[in-house]
C-alpha cells in the first residue's frame, strides 16, 4: 500500500489513503433508496442485467472522501453469481464490507445473508466487515446498547465483526453520520495494516471452501468405513472436536485467525472481573485473565445456562413430609451424589481444551503473546502440538522467541547468574511418559518436582478438570525448573521437563522425538509386565544408554536401581512428598553423570522433516526473520558498547551537544547577547553537522525492508527486536554483574568511611561501567530514535540527506504506523534527557492523518526505579514496555490502547495513551542524576497526563518521602498553570492487603505525608497551600490502592500472585471510571501540550514560563466568536439607530429612552446569549473555555450597555441638533415652497400661451432671476480656514509669547506625532534633576515616561477626533467655538497629566504643537464636512440645483395638468434626497456586514486584522508606514481599514455594491408605493382629503426616510382630489428618480455622499478598535485584550525586537536586539527603566513598577521570525531613524538573516 514517489534517487514512505471501495450487503427492506441517499442513491430498476450492475462501482464523494460504492444488497438471493463475485474481487481491492441491518429487527433473512457472506468470502472477510444499524426514528439510535444486550445472536454477530458498527438513518442522508462512517472505515483500514480484501484472499477462501467440502466428504467416507468396520472411535473424536469449537464459538476461526488486536483493547468485558462466565465467553475471559498474568485463567467456572426442575414450595413441603418417614439405612441405598452447581461435569469444557482451542485458532502473534503470558504464569508451554484433524505435529518455535529465563547456580561459594532467551538455553531435559491407564497423575507428580505449590502442569485434580479432554492427547508440554542459587534448590542447574499427554504408546512420533532429545526418561505405568502392549517400547528405553526411571502405580517399593542408571520406584499408597524427594535425588544423580543437553532451536533442525515448524511454514514469518538476520549480520564482531556510536551516529555526541546547547540557551547565565548568539549559531552548526553525517548501512537496510516488504513488516519488526535483545543480553548480563560487584565495593568503602584514593578510583570505575551499560543497550527504540534524529536534522536544514532512500517528510509516517500496530514510541530520549519536539510533533501529525483527530485519555506513571511501573502497565493493558532488570525504562515512552467502538460512547474517548517513564532516583544515573532531573521528569509526565499513577514500592514513609515531595511539587505547578490532572497512589508489595484497619492506618499516614510535602513544596513554589487537597482533587479512600506482592512465593519459580492481578483489575476499573468523567484531549491538543510543557521545563521557572497552547487556541476561538457576537449586537443597534434617527428628523419622537433601546435589542441579545450558551456547552474545548464564561458574559453585558448608552448619546445629540437647525431647514423649505407658489401663479397667467414654448421659457427665466435675486440678498455662508482660527486662539492664550513663525506650513517641528523623544518638550522638576554621576547620562525621559506621554498624545487624538464628529459640521455648520472646545479639552488633559508626574512639566511649545498637530490632521475632515454644509444650506446653491424640476412643474401647470399630477411630482421631488440618503446608508450598512464575512482581513478578531496589516506592510516594504504602525498603531489600523474598505468597494462594486444598492432601491420603492396605496385606501374609506392622505403617507415612511409633513409647508394642495391618479403619478415619477439615483451611483460618489458616521470604514473601526491600545513598554507590541480599560495585566502572544522602539545598550549607540519573551528568561541580564536608576533584572521586570508592572510577559524562545526579517530588511532605515547602530552588543544574529520575506509571512499564518 505504499505510494512511492520518485525524485531522482529519492523515494517517499508516505502512505496515501486511496479512494475507498465500499461493498454494501444486506436486505433491501432495511434501506430507503432515493436521490438523497448519499451511499446508494436511486434503486436501479431499468438495467438490463441487475446482477451485473451490482458489481459495477459507482464513484461518489462523501465527506470529502472519494469512494467507490458497490451495491450487493439482496445479491445473496440471486442464483449463479459465482462468476460475478469472482469478477468483483479480482477487479477491485475492497476496503470494507458494510452489512446493513435494521436496528431492532434481526430477521432470518439477515442471518442467511450473513452466513452467505461468510461462506462466499471466507472467514478472512470478518477483518473487513462493519455492521451498519439503520433506524427510522432518531430516538431509536439511542437504544443500540440495550438492543445488543437483549439479542445475544446480534451480539455474537457483532463480536465476529470485531465489535465494529455505525448507526445511520434509513435514508442514509445525514452528512454527520456519513462522516463518522468514513472515519471508522479509515480507522479500520489502518487497523488492518493498510490491507484490503483482495482476489487472493477470495481465491484462498474458495480453495478452503472446496477443501472443506472435500475434507467433509473424506471425513464422511471415513466415518462410514469406520462404522462399517466397527472402528468409529476416530470419527467420534472428530465430532467431539467440532462440537468443542462450536461451543466456544471458534468454528470459523481455523482460517480467520484471532489476532492480538481482537483482545488488546478496552471492552466492556475487559473492565469486569470474571470468576465464572457463560460458555461462549470462556475464550474472552481466559485470554483476558491470561493477559493480566492471572494463573487462575485455567480455573474459570462455567455458568449454568438455565435452571430446570424448579419446585414450588408445596412440592418441597410434600417432599419433607415423605422424608420424615424414612430411615438412614433405607435411604442410604437410594442416595444420589450432590448436584454440582452449573453444568454437569460430563458437559464441562476442560480448561486445557479452552487453552488449546484458543491456541489452534490464534495467529502467530497472538500465539506468541499467549505462550509468553503462560510462561510468566509459570505454566507449562505447548512444545509439540498435533493438528486437531490431520494430526500433523507442529513445533511452535516462534511462540518461544520472547521468553527469557533467569536462574542462579552455585559453584562452590560463588553464585553465577544467568539470563537467557529460552530458545537459546542449553539445558538437560527430563521427559515423562505414561503407558496405559494409571491411577496416579503424571502431571501432578511433575509439579511436585518443579513447584509443589503451583500446578505448572494441569492435572486431573485441578479445579475445573473433567474426563472429557478433547485436544490434549498427543500434546507435549515443556516447563523449566530455574534454581535460585539457594541451598534448598531441588536442582542445581536449569532443567527442562517435558510431559507427553495421553498414552505414549499411541503417539510414537512424539515419543521418538522426546526420547532422542532427553537426558533422563521417566515412564509411568501400572507395573513392569512383559505381556503389556507397551512392553517393547519399555524394553527399548531400558536398552538405551539414557537413564530411565520407571514409576509403577501398582508397586509400593521405594526407589531402587535395577542396573546402572535404570531405576524403578513404587507409587502405590506412598506419601507424595517421599516420592518427590526420591525422584529428585535420582534425577540429580542421573543428570550429574549425563553430559547431554537440549536446546529448543535444535529441535527444528533435527526433526524438520517430521515436524511442521511455524517459523518455516509461515512465509511472512520466514521472510521477516531473513530480513532481520541480514541486518543482524552487520553487527557481527562489533563491540556492543561501540555499536550505537558507529551505527547510530545521529543520536550520539552531536545530538547530545545540541540538547545541552538548547538547555543553556533557555537558561542563559551571562549578561551577554553574544553568548546567546553563539549558542544559536552552535546549534545551527550542530544540526548541519548532524545532517552531513552518513546514514549507516544498518539504517539503510531497515528503510529498504520497511518499504519493499510492507506486508511482512510486523514479523520483521518483531524478529529484529528479538534478535537485538538476544545479541545484547549476554553482554548486558555481564555488565550488570560487574556493576553490582563494583557497587558493593563502593558501598563497603563508604560504610568504612574510607576517604582514600581507592574510593575515588572505585567510583570512577563504577561510572565507567554505568556508561558502558547505557552504551550497550541497543534495541528497536534506538533505531527509531535514530530515524527521529535524521528527520530533525533534515527538517532543521530544510533539505533531504543525499544517502536517504526516502524523503525525510515520510519518516514520521513510519513511526505512526508502528504506534498504531502497538509499538511504543520514545517520547523523551532517556540518554539525552530531552524531548525531540520536532519529531514527536511530526509523528502525531501523521497519526492524526491516519486515525483522524481522535480523543485520547493520557495515563502516565511515576515511581522509583524497579518499583514495577512497566510491569503494572503491561499487566493492565497487555502492552510491550521493557520490564527486565537489564532493560529498565530510560526517558519516557508512549503507547496507544484502542477503545472498542462499543465503549467509545460511554468513555468519551477513542484511545488511551499510556506513558511509561524511567524510575526516579535511577541507580545507573547515580553519578549524574539530580533532583532537578527527577523534578523535570515528574512535572512533564504529570502535566501530560489526564491521570498519573504514583507507584510506591512498599509502605515505608522514609522510602516514600523523596518521591512524594517531587510528585507534590509537580501537581502544585500544574495547579498554578491551570492544568488539572488527577492521580491515584499505588502501594505495591504490601504484605497484608486485606487488613482494613491496617489500610486505614496506611491511608492516614500517606495523607499526613502528602500534607507535609505540600507545605514544603508550597514554600519552594511560593504558593499558599496547607493540604494536598488544596492543589488537587484527591480522595484518600478511593484514590489510594494497595497491591499484593507481584510473586506468589520466591522467584524465579514463583508464579504471579492472583491477588496482584485482581488489584490490577480493580485499578483498571478505577482509571476507567475517572476517565469516563474527565475530558479527553484531542491528538492535536496533545501535540501542543507536549511542546508547551517541554518549552516551559527548559526554562528554569516552569510556572513563570508555561504557555498553554490549548488555552491559547481555545481563547482565540472564543475571541473570534466574541467578535461575531459583538458585531451582531452592533449591527442590530445600527438598524435601530437608523430607524430612530429618521423618526427624530421627522419629528415623530422627541426623546430617546434607554429602555426603548434595550427593548429593540432584546431579540438579538437573546440570540447572542443562546449562541454563547451553545458555544460554551458544545465546543470541544468546553472544559478549558469554562473558566472564561463568566468574564465573557460580563463582557457581552458591558458591551450591550455601552452600545445602548452610546446610541442614546448619539440620538440625543441628533435631537439637539435638530432643534438647532430647524431655522436653517425652515428657511430652505420656505424658499422652495414660495417658488412653487409663485411659479404656479405665473403658469396660470400664461395658460393661453402654452403652444409657444419659447415664450414660456423666456417668462420662466425672467421669473427665476427675480425670485433668486430676493434669495441672494440674504447673507451668504462664508468659506473657512480653521488654521487661522487656531493661531488666533493660541495667540490669545499665550499673548504673543509663542512666535507665530513657529507654525510655518510644512514644519516638521510643528508635528508632534513623528517625534521620537519628548525630552525636548519637557522641563524637569528640581527633584528629578539629580543624576547619578556613575551613569553619566544626559538628562532624558525614561522609556516609561516616553510611553506615558505618547499614550497621552494618542488618546487625546482619539478623543478630539470623536469630538469633531460629534459637532456634525455637515449639518450644523462651523464656527470658532469648535476649535475653542478642542483647545480647552487638550489643555485640560495636558494639565492633568503633568500634575500626576513628579518628574517634569510640559513646555508651552508642547501644548501649542499638540493643538496645532491635531487641528492640522482634522483640517481636511472639517473642511470637507463644511463643504457639504454649504452645498446643503446655501440658498442660492440649494434652489439652483432644483431649477430644472421647477421648470418641469411650471410647464405642467401651463399645460393644464391636474393638481394631483403636480402634487405627485412635487412629492417625488421632495423624496429624492431622503431616498438617496437612505439608499446610501442602508447599502453601507449591508456592505459592512458583508465585509465582516467575506473580507479576509476583516472577518475575524483584531488579531486577525493585525496579521493582515503586518502582511500588507511586508508586501509594500514602506519603512515610513512601518514607523507609523509601530508608534501610532490606532491611526494605522484606521488607515488600513479605510484602504481595505475602499479596495473592496472598488473590486466588488459591480458584483456586490451595485447589487445591494439596487436591492435597497427596490425595497424602498416598494415601501413608498405601499405607503401611497394604503394612504389612498385610508382616504377613500374615511372620505378624507389631501391633507389626510399626506399625513398618512408621511407617517408610514417616518421610520424609513427623513421625510415629514413639514416638508410641504406652504404648498397648497387643497384642490387635490384624484388620489388614484396621485398614486399613479408617484409610481411613474418614482421610477425616474430611482433611475437617476442609479445612474449617479459609482465608486467615487458612494463614499462622498455618505455621512461620516455611516461609512463602512467608520462602522468597522468602531467594531474593531473599541479595545485595548496599550503598548509594551519594551517593544511597543499592542495588548491584544478586546476590552478597553480592561482589568488584569496587559499581554500579547508575540513580542518584538526592543530596538524597534529605539532601545539601545547603556553607554553606547548599539541597538538592543533583545526580544521581550526571550529576555525575561534571563536571571542575569538587566535593563534600566529610567536611565539614571538602578538596573532591573529582566526576569524581575515587574519590580520596575509603573507601566512595567502592568504587563505579563511569558518566557518563550519561539519568537516570531517576522520582526527578525524586518530588522535585517530595514537595518539602514532604523539606524538613520533612531541614530543608533546594529553593531557591537547590538549586532544582528546571523540566523536572523536566513529568514526570507516568505518565511516572515508564513510565520504570521503559523503563530497568529
Amino acid at each position: 500500500m505504499f505510494d512511492v514517489f520518485k525524485n531522482s534517487t529519492l523515494f517517499t514512505l508516505e502512505i496515501i489513503l486511496p479512494s475507498l471501495t465500499i461493498v454494501l450487503t444486506g436486505n433491501s427492506m432495511a434501506i430507503q433508496f432515493g436521490h438523497e441517499n448519499l451511499l446508494l442513491g436511486e434503486k436501479q430498476t431499468n438495467v438490463d442485467n441487475v446482477e451485473i450492475s451490482r458489481i459495477v462501482p459507482v464513484w461518489k464523494k462523501i465527506s470529502d472522501r472519494h469512494v467507490s460504492v458497490i451495491n450487493m444488497i439482496d445479491l445473496h438471493e440471486a442464483e449463479h453469481v459465482d462468476n460475478l463475485i469472482d469478477q468483483l474481487v479480482n477487479e477491485n481491492e475492497i476496503h470494507i464490507f458494510i452489512f446493513v441491518v435494521r436496528l431492532d429487527q434481526l430477521t432470518d433473512a439477515d442471518k442467511i445473508c450473513f452466513e452467505w457472506l461468510q461462506k462466499v468470502f471466507g472467514d478472512t472477510v470478518f477483518h473487513f466487515v462493519m455492521i451498519l444499524f439503520v433506524y427510522e426514528r432518531e430516538d431509536e439510535s439511542d437504544t443500540i446498547i440495550d438492543d445488543l444486550k437483549k439479542n445475544p445472536v446480534l451480539e455474537q454477530l457483532l463480536e465476529k465483526c470485531g465489535g465494529r458498527y455505525q448507526t445511520c438513518n434509513k435514508m442514509m442522508n445525514n452528512p454527520s453520520e456519513m462522516r463518522d462512517l468514513m472515519n471508522k472505515i479509515e480507522r479500520l483500514f489502518y487497523d488492518n495494516q493498510q490491507q484490503c480484501y483482495t482476489g487472493e484472499m477470495y481465491n484462498t477462501a474458495l480453495r478452503q471452501r472446496e477443501d472443506l467440502k472435500k475434507s467433509k466428504c473424506e471425513r464422511d467416507d471415513a466415518l462410514t468405513r469406520m462404522e462399517e468396520t466397527g472402528t468409529s472411535e476416530t470419527g467420534e473424536k472428530h465430532k467431539e472436536k467440532n462440537l468443542l469449537f462450536n461451543r466456544l464459538h471458534l468454528e470459523e476461526r481455523h482460517h480467520n485467525k484471532l489476532r492480538p488486536a481482537d483482545f488488546l483493547q478496552i471492552t466492556k468485558h475487559s473492565l469486569q472481573s470474571h470468576e465464572s462466565c457463560a460458555e461462549e465467553e470462556l475464550i474472552q475471559t481466559f485470554i483476558q485473565k491470561l493477559l493480566m498474568m492471572n494463573y487462575r485463567a485455567r480455573y474459570i467456572k462455567t455458568e449454568e445456562k438455565n435452571h430446570t426442575n424448579i419446585k414450588t414450595e408445596e412440592d418441597h413441603t410434600q417432599q419433607r413430609d415423605k422424608e420424615d418417614e424414612g430411615n438412614i439405612f433405607d435411604d442410604d441405598l437410594k442416595s444420589k451424589s450432590f448436584p454440582k452447581k452449573g453444568t454437569s461435569q460430563s458437559d464441562l469444557i476442560h480448561p486445557m481444551d479452552v487453552q488449546m482451542a484458543m491456541f489452534h485458532c490464534a495467529d502467530g502473534f497472538l500465539k506468541q503473546l499467549m505462550v509468553t503470558k503462560l510462561s510468566q504464569c509459570q505454566y507449562a508451554l505447548p512444545l509439540l502440538v498435533p493438528d486437531p484433524y490431520t494430526q500433523q505435529i507442529e513445533f511452535p518455535l516462534w511462540t518461544f522467541r520472547q521468553i527469557k529465563k533467569s536462574w542462579k547456580m552455585r559453584n562452590n561459594n560463588e553464585i553465577i547468574s544467568q539470563t537467557q532467551p529460552i530458545y537459546k538455553a542449553k539445558t538437560p531435559m527430563v521427559c515423562f511418559f505414561r503407558f496405559g491407564s494409571v491411577s496416579s497423575s503424571k502431571s501432578q507428580l511433575m509439579n511436585s518436582l518443579i513447584n509443589e505449590k503451583h500446578n505448572t502442569f494441569f492435572h486431573r485434580n485441578c479445579p475445573g478438570s473433567s474426563r472429557t479432554r478433547v485436544l490434549m492427547d498427543g500434546v507435549v508440554e515443556i516447563a523449566w525448573y530455574c534454581p535460585s542459587g539457594s541451598n534448598d534448590d531441588k536442582f542445581t542447574d536449569c532443567v527442562a521437563f517435558c510431559n507427553l499427554h495421553g498414552d505414549a504408546g499411541k503417539h510414537e512420533k512424539q515419543l521418538q522425538i522426546l526420547t532422542e532429545m532427553s537426558s533422563v526418561n521417566v515412564v509411568l505405568l501400572p507395573q513392569l509386565d512383559r505381556n503389556d502392549k507397551s512392553a517393547k517400547i519399555i524394553q527399548n528405553l531400558y536398552k538405551d544408554r539414557k537413564p530411565l526411571i520407571c514409576a509403577l502405580t501398582k508397586d509400593k517399593s521405594t526407589v531402587s536401581e535395577i542396573k546402572k542408571e535404570k531405576y524403578k520406584i513404587g507409587l502405590k499408597g506412598r506419601n507424595q512428598s517421599d516420592v518427590s524427594e526420591e525422584l529428585i535425588r535420582v534425577i540429580n544423580s542421573c543428570l550429574s553423570q549425563s553430559s547431554s543437553s537440549f536446546r529448543l532451536e535444535d529441535l527444528s533442525l533435527r526433526y524438520h522433516a517430521d515436524l511442521r515448524v511455524d517459523e518455516k511454514d509461515d512465509d511472512d514469518c520466514r521472510r521477516g526473520r531473513e530480513a532481520a538476520e541480514q541486518m543482524m549480520s552487520l553487527l557481527e564482531k562489533k563491540d556492543l558498547t561501540e555499536i550505537k556510536e558507529s551505527f547510530l551516529p545521529h543520536q550520539g555526541k552531536l545530538w547530545h551537544q545540541w540538547c545541552q546547547n538548547n538547555k543553556e540557551l533557555h537558561r542563559p547565565r551571562a549578561d551577554k547577547t553574544e553568548k546567546e548568539k553563539s549558542k544559536r549559531n552552535k546549534m545551527k552548526e550542530l544540526r548541519e553537522q548532524q545532517h552531513e553525517v552518513h546514514i549507516n548501512t544498518y539504517i539503510q537496510s531497515f528503510f529498504k525492508e520497511m518499504i519493499s516488504h510492507a506486508e511482512n513488516k510486523m514479523y520483521f519488526l518483531k524478529w529484529l527486536r528479538i534478535l537485538l535483545d538476544e545479541h545484547a543480553s549476554a553482554d548486558i548480563s555481564a555488565l550488570h554483574h560487574k556493576y553490582h560487584e563494583k557497587w558493593s565495593t563502593v558501598l563497603q568503602l563508604k560504610e568504612e568511611h574510607d576517604k582514600s584514593e581507592q574510593l575515588e578510583t572505585e567510583q570512577t570505575e563504577l561510572e565507567r561501567i554505568s556508561e558502558e551499560l547505557q552504551a550497550a543497550t541497543f534495541g528497536l527504540e534506538h533505531i527509531m530514535r535514530e530515524i527521529g534524529q535524521i528527520y530533525e536534522s533534515c527538517s532543521s536544514v530544510k533539505k533531504n540527506k543525499k544517502d536517504l532512500q526516502v524523503h525525510f517528510s515520510s519518516l514520521p509516517s513510519l513511526a505512526a504506523e508502528m504506534m498504531i500496530s502497538g509499538f511504543p514510541l520514545e517520547l523523551m530520549d532517556g540518554d539525552a534527557a530531552h524531548v525531540p519536539v520536532i519529531w514527536i510533533s511530526a509523528v502525531l501529525d501523521e497519526l492524526i492523518k491516519k486515525l483522524g483527530d481522535q480523543r485520547v485519555f493520557v495515563l502516565s506513571v511515576l515511581g522509583i526505579q524497579s518499583s514495577g511501573k512497566s510491569t503494572m502497565l503491561n499487566t493492565m493493558f497487555g502492552l510491550q514496555f521493557a520490564v527486565s532488570a537489564g532493560r529498565c525504562t530510560r526517558g519516557a515512552f508512549m503507547q496507544l490502547v484502542r477503545v472498542s467502538d462499543e465503549m467509545r460512547t460511554q468513555m468519551n474517548f477513542d484511545y488511551i495513551l499510556v506513558v511509561d517513564t524511567e524510575g526516579l532516583r535511577a541507580l545507573e544515573l547515580a553519578g549524574r542524576s539530580t533532583r532537578h532531573h527527577d523534578n523535570e521528569l515528574a512535572t512533564f509526565v504529570v502535566g501530560l497526563g489526564n491521570m498519573t499513577l504514583i507507584n510506591i514500592f512498599g509502605e515505608n514513609p522514609a522510602e516514600m518521602q523523596d518521591i512524594l515531595q517531587i510528585v507534590v511539587q509537580a501537581f502544585l505547578r500544574m495547579k498554578k498553570v491551570r492544568l488539572n490532572p488527577s492521580c491515584v497512589f499505588v502501594h505495591q508489595n504490601v504484605s497484608d492487603v486485606t487488613a482494613r484497619e491496617k489500610n486505614m492506618e496506611g491511608r492516614r499516614r500517606l495523607q499526613e505525608t502528602l500534607d507535609e510535602m505540600t507545605k514544603l513544596a508550597a514554600e519552594e513554589e511560593v504558593y499558599d497551600a496547607e493540604h494536598f487537597s488544596d492543589i488537587i482533587r484527591f480522595d484518600v479512600h478511593n484514590d489510594v490502592k494497595y497491591f499484593a506482592h507481584l510473586w506468589e512465593g520466591n522467584p524465579p519459580m514463583a508464579p504471579p500472585n492472583p491477588n496482584y492481578c485482581e488489584n490490577i483489575q480493580e485499578l483498571k476499573e478505577t482509571i476507567m471510571s475517572h476517565a469516563s468523567k474527565s475530558c479527553a484531549m484531542m491528538l492535536i491538543d496533545l501535540k501542543d501540550r507536549i511542546k508547551d510543557l517541554w518549552e516551559a521545563l527548559l526554562n528554569e521557572g516552569f510556572v513563570f514560563s508555561f504557555r498553554n497552547s490549548l488555552e491559547i487556541s481555545a481563547y482565540r476561538k472564543l475571541e473570534t466568536e466574541y467578535s461575531k457576537w459583538s458585531w451582531s449586537l452592533r449591527k442590530a443597534m445600527m438598524e435601530t439607530e437608523n430607524k430612530l434617527h429618521n423618526k427624530i428628523e421627522n419629528e415623530t419622537i422627541h426623546e430617546v429612552e434607554e429602555t426603548e433601546l434595550q427593548r429593540e435589542l432584546k431579540k438579538t441579545r437573546e440570540e447572542v446569549e443562546k449562541s454563547m450558551s451553545e458555544f460554551f456547552e458544545k465546543e470541544k474545548d468546553k472544559n478549558v473555555l469554562i473558566e472564561w464564561k463568566t468574564s465573557f458574559d460580563l463582557k457581552i453585558k458591558e458591551l450591550q450597555e455601552n452600545i445602548v448608552r452610546e446610541t442614546k448619546r448619539k440620538l440625543n445629540q441628533i435631537l439637539q441638533q435638530r432643534d438647532l437647525k430647524k431655522k436653517i431647514d425652515a428657511q430652505s423649505t420656505n424658499h422652495e415652497n414660495t417658488l412653487y407658489g409663485k411659479s404656479k401663479e405665473l403658469a396660470l397667467k400664461l395658460k393661453d400661451k402654452t403652444n409657444d414654448e419659447q415664450t414660456l421659457k423666456k417668462e420662466f427665466d425672467l421669473f427665476w432671476e427675480q425670485s433668486v435675486k430676493i434669495i441672494t440678498d440674504t447673507p451668504k455662508i462664508k468659506n473657512i480656514d480653521i488654521m487661522i482660527d487656531v493661531k488666533i486662539l493660541l495667540n490669545d492664550i499665550y499673548q504673543g509669547i509663542i512666535p507665530v513663525d513657529l507654525w510655518k506650513e510644512g514644519s516638521v517641528y510643528n508635528d508632534i506625532f513623528p517625534v521620537l523623544s519628548y525630552s525636548e518638550h519637557v522641563i524637569f522638576r528640581k527633584s528629578a534633576q539629580k543624576v547619578k554621576e556613575t551613569h553619566g547620562y544626559a538628562q532624558t525621559l525614561s522609556p516609561e515616561d516616553e510611553a506615558q506621554i505618547r499614550s497621552l498624545v494618542t488618546n487625546v487624538a482619539q478623543q478630539t477626533n470623536k469630538m469633531i464628529q460629534s459637532f456634525n459640521i455637515s449639518k450644523m455648520g462651523y464656527n470658532i467655538s469648535c476649535i475653542q472646545q478642542l483647545t480647552e479639552y487638550i489643555r485640560k488633559r495636558v494639565t492633568e497629566h503633568q500634575e500626576e508626574s513628579a518628574k517634569y512639566v510640559f513646555k508651552n511649545e508642547f501644548f501649542v504643537n499638540l493643538v496645532y498637530s491635531l487641528c492640522e490632521r482634522a483640517k481636511k475632515m472639517i473642511t470637507e464636512q463644511y463643504s457639504l454644509f454649504m452645498n446643503r444650506n446655501d440658498p442660492l446653491i440649494y434652489v439652483e440645483k432644483k431649477r430644472e424640476k421647477f421648470y418641469s412643474i411650471f410647464q405642467k401647470y401651463c399645460h393644464g395638468a391636474t393638481s394631483a399630477a403636480i402634487f405627485g411630482e412635487i412629492i417625488c421631488q421632495k423624496l429624492k434626497e431622503p431616498i438617496e440618503q437612505s439608499v446610501y446608508k442602508n447599502t453601507a450598512r449591508d456592505l459592512t456586514d458583508e465585509m465582516r464575512s467575506n473580507c479576509e482581513s476583516l472577518n475575524g478578531n483584531r488579531s486577525n486584522l493585525e496579521k493582515h496589516i503586518l502582511k500588507t506592510l511586508a508586501e509594500e516594504e514602506d519603512f515610513n508606514k512601518y514607523m507609523n504602525y509601530i508608534h501610532n498603531p490606532r491611526d494605522h489600523f484606521k488607515s488600513f481599514i479605510r484602504d481595505e474598505v475602499s479596495r473592496y468597494i472598488t473590486d466588488k462594486f459591480r458584483v456586490s455594491v451595485l447589487h445591494k444598492m439596487n436591492k435597497n432601491i427596490e425595497l424602498l420603492q416598494q415601501k413608498i408605493m405601499r405607503a401611497a396605496h394604503e394612504s389612498t385606501e385610508h382616504v377613500q374609506v374615511n372620505s378624507g382629503d389631501a391633507g389626510l392622505w399626506w399625513k398618512s403617507f408621511t407617517k408610514q415612511l417616518s421610520d424609513v426616510l427623513i421625510f415629514s409633513e413639514k416638508d410641504l409647508s406652504g404648498v397648497k394642495y387643497d384642490d387635490v382630489d384624484d388620489f388614484n391618479l396621485l398614486e399613479d403619478v408617484i409610481r411613474q415619477e418614482l421610477t425616474d428618480i430611482m433611475s437617476d439615483i442609479r445612474s449617479r451611483f459609482n465608486t467615487e460618489t458612494f463614499p462622498v455622499n455618505l455621512d461620516d458616521k455611516f461609512r463602512p470604514d467608520e462602522l468597522l473601526f468602531d467594531h474593531f478598535c473599541q479595545c485595548c491600545w496599550v503598548q509594551c513598554p519594551f517593544c511597543k507590541a499592542i495588548c491584544t485584550n478586546t476590552i478597553e480599560n480592561h482589568g488584569g495585566d496587559h499581554s500579547v502572544p508575540f513580542h518584538r525586537v526592543t530596538g524597534l522602539r529605539g532601545w539601545f545598550h547603556c553607554n553606547s549607540t548599539n541597538f538592543s536586539t533583545q526580544i521581550c519573551t526571550s529576555a525575561v528568561v534571563s536571571s542575569i541580564q538587566s535593563f534600566c527603566p529610567n536611565l539614571p536608576d538602578k538596573p532591573v533584572l529582566w526576569r524581575e521586570y515587574r519590580s520596575a513598577g509603573g507601566v512595567y508592572a502592568d504587563w505579563s510577559i511569558t518566557p518563550d524562545l519561539s519568537e516570531l521570525p517576522y520582526w527578525k526579517w524586518f530588522v535585517c530588511r530595514f537595518q539602514k532605515d532604523l539606524e538613520k531613524y533612531y541614530n543608533n547602530t546594529f553593531e557591537g552588543k547590538g549586532e544582528i544574529p546571523d540566523d536572523w538573516r536566513t529568514y526570507s520575506k516568505q518565511d516572515a509571512l508564513d510565520s504570521l499564518d503559523k503563530y497568529i
